[in-house]
């Protein structure tokens, strides 16, 4: 569960606000929010892996991410989290299990790519760190720190199109010092997904236990 943790809160890095912040990374960030904003939809097929000290990356794995309002699913290590709204499953394949708890908006938080465009502006610093090219496309480098102690993380650099202002990339800095890289391999903006897509089919999983926390 931790790595989908991790993936979640660097999926919603997108609003931040403090004075003296770097003012170029925030029209960056800015115009990336507006943009997620404006989607009804999205859907992200994405790769990750480790970053030794040389700069080699390890295993790479691959994911998968839809988001409709507050409504998303997303597939990652094993395992799939839906949100339809009023109920969560978690879902492990391993083990044939899902838990469901209840959904509570009031208490929605950065653990939730429902808020991709929302998470910048609340507890970070931001500074922009210059220019590459990733995928083929020119970007905006953006770090981002955290502006008290957080044992988990301890920045983020983003990759933002200059063009179509999406994220292409994320390099993750965790407590221990270890870095995660995750790449967006495609990215669809404004699909169609139906509601029942966001709510675990049990009927798909033959046997799967349901644990009902709610």
């Amino acid at each position: 569960m931790k790595k989908i943790q991790v993936l979640l809160a660097l999926l919603l890095l997108v609003n931040l606000g403090a004075s003296a912040q770097d003012a170029k990374a925030g029209a960056v960030l800015d115009a990336m929010s507006t943009k997620y904003k404006n989607m009804k939809t999205f859907t992200a097929n994405f790769s990750y892996g480790a970053i030794s000290a040389s700069g080699k990356k390890g295993r790479v794995r691959t994911g998968s991410i839809a988001v409709k309002g507050v409504k998303f699913k997303l597939n990652m290590a094993g395992q799939e989290i839906y949100n339809n709204g009023s109920e969560i499953f978690s879902y492990v394949e391993e083990t044939n299990e899902v838990n469901v708890t209840e959904y509570d908006a009031s208490a929605d938080s950065q653990f939730s790519p429902a808020n991709i465009y929302s998470i910048y502006k609340k507890g970070y610093k931001y500074t922009h760190k210059g220019t590459a090219t990733i995928g083929g496309a020119s970007c905006d480098l953006i770090e981002l720190i955290p502006l008290k102690g957080n044992g988990n993380i301890q920045k983020v650099e983003i990759g933002v199109s200059k063009s179509t202002k999406e994220i292409k990339n994320w390099k993750l800095t965790d407590g221990s010092g270890k870095v995660t890289a995750f790449d967006i391999v495609k990215f669809s903006p404004n699909v169609t997904l139906a509601d029942s897509y966001f709510t675990f089919n049990t009927a798909k999983h033959p046997g799967v236990e349901v644990v009902d926390l709610r």
